[in-house]
């Protein structure tokens, strides 16, 4: 799961949702400097990570990145999850995803002496680029795999991830739901976060 799939995630506790955003960027106990909800939010980003992993959905849809992406399929397919998210919006939120990445930002901005350095660098420019509502086009989510094989190790092959998506797209979108629905099912049972609604 990628960052909107991770807020999604946190239902409505601000502070769970600062934890949960900043999580791949609190390293190993550094979780412990923390208070209360965002570091329960930190915590509950890596069970997140944990449970996506392990989960035979995300297994199936890394299956087909595997021969371009290798050991990076798995970041392609959270990118793909929160394209997917973003663009069936209206079947996981009352709230439409203009309003909601408002909301968030907002959350974020105001908390933003809990992010770690990395995350306050990029968090205006997420912000100015409206990343989150970007995620809903295949152009937005292509921008993403492009701008992440500049900063990280993933292979510069974004318009071969696009083209993978687009050619399986009817098996994505039952694969994603799937997945989803026990992601969400996960999170309210075993941490009693309110997700829908």
């Amino acid at each position: 799961m990628n960052f909107l799939a991770h807020l999604y995630l946190s239902g409505e506790d601000e502070k769970l949702m600062v934890g949960n955003f900043i999580g791949d960027f609190v390293k190993g106990r550094k979780y412990e400097n923390y208070k209360d909800s965002v570091k329960q939010g930190i915590l509950l980003h890596r069970q997140i990570d944990y449970f996506t992993d392990s989960h035979l959905k995300f297994r199936e849809a890394k299956k087909l990145m595997v021969p371009e992406f290798g050991l990076y399929s798995g970041i392609v397919i959270d990118l793909i999850y929160d394209h997917l998210l973003a663009k069936n919006w209206n079947n996981y939120s009352t709230r439409n995803l203009r309003e909601y990445s408002k909301w968030v930002h907002a959350v974020l901005l105001s908390n933003f002496f809990y992010l770690p350095g990395r995350v306050q660098g990029f968090l205006p420019v997420l912000i100015q680029n409206r990343r989150l509502e970007s995620y809903a086009t295949v152009e937005g989510i292509q921008k993403s795999l492009e701008i992440m094989s500049r900063y990280t190790s993933l292979p510069p092959k974004s318009k071969k991830a696009i083209e993978i998506m687009e050619a399986n797209m009817q098996f994505f979108e039952v694969n994603f739901a799937d997945f989803m629905d026990d992601v969400v099912n996960f999170v309210e049972n075993d941490f009693g976060v309110k997700v829908t609604g």
